[in-house]
């Protein structure tokens, strides 16, 4: 199978990077039956993330599972003002992990003290364990997974909770509703169920002076906003038109 041909057996299936994703699928497969089944798998609908085994994100290659959320370049713009408004030598927690890749950006720009990491799902703390080979790595619901040992002591709070409504997960691309873990994309009636109970939890984990990130669409920012602001933490709405991303923060009391 030619150049042409997979891009043209990609495009007939709505992948809109067809040229892209054929360069990559190409040097993916070691041999024609390889990169046959490489093609059909993808035009069946399957991320192309995990039919290569990685994800770019933030300038990493991010190893990626079947049944692993695949990192959204959006969500870049969450470690860049992670990074922004973390101290110097931090404590950090990616909690919802996933894959693992928001901690494994930050601390590829800003080494941090302690780098720890959490998913409630085994498939992605296995991945995570994978790109984070020094981090602590926890298994568990939330905060429910993290050791007593850590308890005040986070700097920076990174959680990329689910933020899609019920009703819409039926609506997003099959690759992400037939492919990725529900539990990774659904945020409740008004998307937000996650990041309320994150929120609320907030004030025991973090360091004084701490900072909560976690992202949003536009329009439950100011929601998002108020939730924090309940729960203690003074927050603030950050905008990227470049990446079309929302992220909210909220920082903890100095003392």
């Amino acid at each position: 199978m030619d150049t042409s041909t997979v891009v043209s057996r990609l495009r007939a299936a709505g992948c809109v990077f067809a040229e892209d994703e054929a360069d990559l699928l190409i040097a993916a497969a070691t041999t024609p039956a390889e990169l046959g089944s490489l093609v059909e798998r993808r035009v069946a609908g399957l991320p192309l993330e995990h039919l290569l085994g990685w994800a770019e994100f933030h300038g990493l290659r991010i190893t990626v599972r079947p049944g692993v959320f695949v990192p959204r370049h959006r969500t870049e713009f969450l470690v860049d003002v992670a990074v922004s408004l973390a101290p110097p030598d931090p404590v950090v927690l990616d909690l919802c992990c996933g894959s693992g890749a928001l901690a494994a950006a930050f601390a590829a720009a800003l080494r941090p003290r302690e780098l720890h990491a959490a998913d409630v799902e085994p498939a992605a703390v296995a991945c995570a364990r994978v790109n984070l080979p020094g981090a602590q790595v926890h298994e568990g619901d939330l905060y429910d997974a993290l050791p007593s040992s850590l308890r005040g002591r986070v700097d920076v709070l990174m959680a990329n909770v689910p933020y899609v409504p019920s009703d819409a997960v039926a609506t997003m691309p099959p690759e992400a509703r037939l492919h990725e873990p529900r539990v990774a994309l659904d945020g409740g009636t008004d998307g937000l169920d996650l990041a309320r109970r994150v929120a609320a939890g907030a004030l025991q984990w973090l360091a004084p002076g701490g900072i909560l990130l976690t992202e949003s669409s536009e329009r439950q920012a100011p929601v998002l906003g108020g939730i924090f602001a309940a729960a203690g933490l003074t927050p603030r709405v950050h905008e990227s038109e470049e990446l079309g991303a929302t992220v909210v923060t909220g920082i903890a009391p100095a003392s």
